[in-house]
């Protein structure tokens, strides 16, 4: 007869989140992923945010462990052909950002993801924490280097936040993302941690009030009113909440977005979609 039906609200949904995370914005943006307690999900959900923003929206994208605990981000993704970390990018930041510093020479520091377009700078976990610590000026310094270079910096983090590095990730933060699954120690630490920015000063209150929580079902006996508790919960201290389901590829070893099940790609692009909201 002619006629065709439109998108339903489901496919209107994915394509406008589709339609966000593919954006580009006027100058860098720093996205610090939190959480006090370790296991709940800040590496999965740097990685993955990361894959959607450079799949979508091209590349530009790092993924950057600042973490003085043994930090893994190294560990769930590919290795470059090199072993480098940040502490060899360190002592070359002043001649990255001089006039003869140029993109290309960050291959020498990071680890790109071929599959899917997003580059790593990794910590060094075989090192004692006291010899990952950074000061809050060579966080600047990196910092600096990675905005010049890159469009979007997604930020895994350590547990400690009182740690100076740990707090100037967060004054360098455009938005934070807390990662939690349904465990009531990860679900409370995330939450604490959200109050004691209210009261930090008040960058840190904005940036925990437009804060966007991933609720990860980490455990697979957990149940469906487990995960809407915990969304509950969160909807009062954050602008989004976004629940992604258990998927076993998530587990252990390297983590690809393309090998997720269809349901969990989904989920990550909402939550990189609540992401790209905030800029």
């Amino acid at each position: 007869m002619g006629f065709s039906l439109g998108p339903n609200a489901r496919e209107r949904a994915i394509r406008d989140d589709e339609h966000a995370v593919s954006m580009h914005w006027p100058g860098p943006r720093t996205v610090a992923v939190v959480n006090g307690k370790g296991g709940a999900g800040k590496t999965p959900a740097t990685v993955l945010l990361s894959a959607v923003f450079a799949q979508y929206g091209g590349a530009g994208v790092l993924a950057w462990d600042n973490n003085q605990t043994r930090g893994t981000l190294g560990w769930r993704t590919e290795t470059g052909a090199h072993d480098r970390t940040l502490l060899e990018l360190l002592p070359q930041t002043q001649r990255l950002l001089g006039a003869q510093g140029q993109s290309a020479d960050l291959a020498h520091f990071v680890h790109h993801q071929p599959q899917e377009k997003y580059d790593v700078l990794r910590s060094k976990p075989i090192r004692l924490a006291h010899e990952n610590r950074l000061s809050p000026t060579d966080v600047d310094s990196i910092h600096s280097v990675a905005a010049k270079f890159y469009r979007l910096i997604i930020i895994d983090s350590g547990n400690d936040e009182s740690d100076p590095m740990w707090l100037r990730m967060i004054d360098r933060a455009d938005q934070i993302v807390v990662a939690t699954t349904t465990r009531d120690d990860h679900a409370e630490a995330g939450a604490l941690l959200l109050e004691a920015l209210e009261d930090r000063d008040e960058r840190s209150a904005r940036l925990a009030q437009e804060s966007v929580v991933v609720v990860s079902q980490a455990d697979p006996k957990a149940s469906s009113a487990d995960v809407d508790s915990v969304v509950a919960g969160y909807r009062s201290l954050a602008r989004e909440v976004v629940r992604i389901p258990f998927d076993r590829e998530m587990v252990d070893g390297h983590l690809r977005l393309r090998a997720l099940a269809e349901p969990t790609q989904q989920a990550w692009l909402s939550a990189a979609a609540a992401v790209a909201r905030g800029f």
